[in-house]
C-alpha cells in the first residue's frame, strides 16, 4: 500500500533520526493524512502542530506538509530524546508536563489510547514493508 506523503514523511524520518513507520502511523492518528486538519484546540495540518509548536520551528505555514512534517518530526526528536518512544508519544498528545509529573503515560484514557493505536499501526506498517 502506498502511503500517502509517504516521500516527505522517509526525508524527515532520515534527517531527524525518527521511525518512518512511527511518523506515518503518527499522522494517521492525528490527521487521517488531511494537510489543512485543525483540531478544535488549534492544532494544524498533518502533525497536528499547535500554534506554540509551530512557532518553536519556525513553521511559516503549518499547512504546509513539507513544512509540517518537518518540525512535527523535530519536535517528536526532542520527545524520543527525552521519554523514549511510548512517553514520547504520550507527551505529543497530552503535553510533556503530565508526562514528567506522572513519570510516563499519565493516566488518560484518550493518551493511552492514543499511543496504543499509533503503536500497533506503526507494527502493522512494518510487518507490511
Amino acid at each position: 500500500p502506498v502511503r500517502p506523503f509517504a516521500e516527505i514523511i522517509d526525508a524527515a524520518s532520515v534527517r531527524h533520526g525518527v521511525d518512518s513507520a512511527l511518523l506515518s502511523a503518527l499522522i494517521e492518528v492525528e490527521s487521517s493524512y488531511k494537510p489543512n486538519a485543525v483540531s478544535a484546540k488549534g492544532a494544524m495540518g498533518l502533525m497536528q502542530l499547535m500554534p506554540g509548536t509551530a512557532l518553536r520551528y519556525s513553521v511559516g505555514n503549518p499547512f504546509d506538509p513539507e513544512a509540517n512534517i518537518d518540525a512535527g518530526t523535530r519536535h517528536l526528536r526532542t520527545l524520543l530524546d527525552e521519554f523514549g518512544t511510548r512517553g514520547a508519544l504520550a507527551a505529543y498528545n497530552a503535553g510533556e508536563g503530565p508526562v514528567r509529573q506522572f513519570g510516563g503515560i499519565p493516566p488518560y484514557s484518550e493518551t493511552r489510547k492514543y499511543v496504543s493505536r499509533i503503536l500497533g499501526i506503526a507494527e502493522q506498517q512494518v510487518q507490511i514493508e
